[in-house]
């Protein structure tokens, strides 16, 4: 079964969690982004062409396949053979790259990523003992964009964190999976990052895939040049053979990328997939021909147009992005090689996914500011925002943070015009005068993490109203406590007419631990919901929370959130999660997620 993005009902969020754990929850195979030949995105491993032995540790021992009853999949989704060993020549190369690199100096596949636990990552064992192949159905199906920003800041750090290896996968291939994920998401640097953390010799066919991918997103062309003599080897991919001539010409050898590009369109490639190519090897030195690219005709925007064009600054029609899906807009905020006029438009939406911090944020606007060459409207948000920081008097910088407020029409815009004010809000005294506007300037402090400047405001913000009870959830304190009475005032003064307010106050603080079972079931009870979910889902991630393995509680939570909105998650779906992720050490981020559902509905 699939799980819908929109439906309230807890049903929507069960999955089947049979044999080693093969899920029967998330989307189909993303639609590829890529031009034709480059497949449908990260399947499981295909048989490989024969290729040298990898040096190091060997994979583990492939599974026997497990057998899927065909009803749990979703539509269109059949169970996937595992890869086959493939032949072993003797000595060849690619085998002397040991020599040059002493196995000491080799960096373990348990160590993929970039944030190990004493830099901020999670534990090494953060996927505890789950089954990898089921770690990986799940990331594979999980659709974006998610509902929650700080679910997205949490599942970014997971899936960048340098953990042990899960059972039954291969180190690479499990990298593969998570940047995957990550491309998906919109995180494009992390993704980079992730798979250039693997070294060269250990790709499988899967990490050269999902390389390209990363490297494209990233807008990187020439990051594929240390792999693509071996992904030859490996991968029928057409993308491979375009790259070695886009890597020839970056070398400074245009007649050998003129001769690679000339073969190519001989086969049927002349495309602007294959012009956008043939402009990158004439981005290297001596590169002798002019390229123009027209994009009459074009109608969709995939990966490798939007990495090329981007990379040697090709203009791309604005309809492209405004059909292209949302982490194609995600992965533009974050190329460094695109100006902050064009990057623009997107970074609101970017900030209100958790893909652009609050501080990035307020630095783009910054340079629009400093520029000035931005649409007049981009520049009084500028000007406003400069304000707010910087005013004589205190009334204004309150004017200016209502004006940056009141400016979006849409709900995600609001948001995001949150994120942008945090650390001004933060510079707003805590005092009565101030408190007609408490309830965005807690919200906004709240998207950026800072919940002890927003709690200085609980002596002069009303019991029962949407500042108290983000500031009831947001509490650093272990030892807030409250009652049904105080869930009553916020029904009647916060959440007034919006009952799903008031449910998701009653979640996160039973979810918290900051309402007793009994005051907790009878507030859910008076508002028409339970909060215990009797599916598979629920008894996952509650299971991943007492094992206290946060990775899999992050993940699971990921999966009760896939719907862009909140108003797609069920208060159950939020009681599980928040009590999850206390109970697996989470507890900001528990906190966080709790305090956004009241500030996002």
């Amino acid at each position: 079964m699939t799980i819908s993005r929109t439906s309230t009902a807890i049903g929507a969020l069960c999955i089947a969690l049979i044999g080693v754990g093969v899920p029967a929850i998330g989307q189909d195979r993303p639609e590829s982004l890529l031009p034709p030949g480059f497949g449908d995105g990260p399947a499981p491993t295909p048989t490989p062409k024969p290729t040298p032995r990898p040096t190091g540790p060997a994979p583990s021992p492939t599974p026997a396949p497990v057998p899927v009853p065909t009803d749990l999949l979703p539509p269109g989704d059949t169970p996937q053979p595992e890869a086959t060993p493939s032949p072993v020549p003797t000595l060849t190369a690619e085998d002397l790259l040991k020599y040059e690199l002493p196995e000491y100096a080799r960096r373990p596949l348990s160590r993929a990523g970039f944030l190990s636990a004493a830099t901020g990552g999670l534990p090494a064992n953060a996927y505890g003992d789950y089954n990898g192949r089921f770690i990986e159905g799940l990331m594979r199906r999980i659709d974006t964009p998610l509902a929650s920003r700080w679910l997205s800041i949490g599942m970014r750090r997971a899936l960048v964190s340098q953990t042990e290896v899960p059972a039954m996968v291969n180190g690479a291939d499990f990298a593969a999976e998570r940047a995957w994920l990550l491309v998906r998401m919109g995180e494009a640097f992390a993704a980079r990052a992730l798979v250039q953390s693997v070294d060269t010799e250990r790709y499988t066919p899967k990490l050269y895939q999902v390389a390209m991918q990363a490297h494209l997103a990233m807008a990187d062309p020439a990051g594929l040049c240390p792999l693509v003599g071996t992904a030859q080897t490996v991968s029928d991919e057409q993308g491979w053979k375009y790259a070695a001539a886009m890597c020839a010409g970056l070398a400074g050898k245009p007649d050998e990328a003129g001769e690679l590009i000339d073969s190519l369109r001989r086969r049927g490639g002349n495309n602007v997939d294959l012009l956008l190519a043939e402009k990158v090897a004439g981005e290297g030195a001596q590169g002798r021909r002019a390229v123009t690219i027209e994009w009459d005709g074009v109608s969709r925007l995939t990966a490798w147009r939007y990495g090329l064009a981007t990379a040697t600054r090709t203009a791309i029609p604005p309809r492209l992005f405004d059909d292209a899906p949302s982490q194609v807009r995600f992965w533009r905020v974050q190329a460094p090689m695109v100006s902050p006029t064009e990057r623009l438009p997107y970074a609101p939406e970017a900030a209100a996914r958790g893909i652009l911090s609050s501080a990035a944020l307020v630095d783009l606007y910054g340079q629009i500011d400093e520029a000035g060459e931005a649409p007049s409207d981009q520049i009084a948000v500028a000007h406003d925002l400069r304000e707010a920081y910087t005013a004589a008097t205190l009334d204004e910088r309150i004017a200016a943070l209502k004006r940056l407020w009141d400016g979006p029409t849409d709900r995600l815009g609001r948001y995001a015009r949150l994120v942008l004010t945090a650390r001004a809000a933060a510079g707003i005294p805590a005092s009565g005068p101030n408190a007609a506007e408490a309830d965005r300037l807690v919200a906004s402090m709240l998207t950026a993490g800072l919940d002890m400047p927003a709690m200085r405001w609980l002596p002069n913000v009303p019991r029962g109203s949407d500042a108290w009870a983000m500031l009831m959830l947001a509490d650093p304190s272990p030892s807030r406590r409250l009652n049904q009475s105080d869930v009553d005032a916020y029904r009647v003064r916060g959440a007034g007419s919006d009952a799903r307010k008031a449910q998701m106050l009653v979640a996160g603080l039973a979810g918290l631990g900051r309402l007793s079972e009994r005051d907790a079931a009878a507030a859910a009870k008076s508002m028409n919901f339970q909060l215990e979910a009797d599916n598979r889902w629920a008894e996952a991630i509650d299971e991943a929370g007492r094992k206290r393995d946060p990775a899999m509680v992050m993940l699971l939570a990921a999966v009760g959130m896939q719907t862009p909105d909140w108003g797609g998650v069920p208060p159950q779906a939020l009681y599980h999660i928040v009590s999850a992720m206390r109970a697996s050490g989470l507890d900001g981020y528990a906190r966080m997620i709790a305090a956004e559902s009241i500030a996002r509905l």
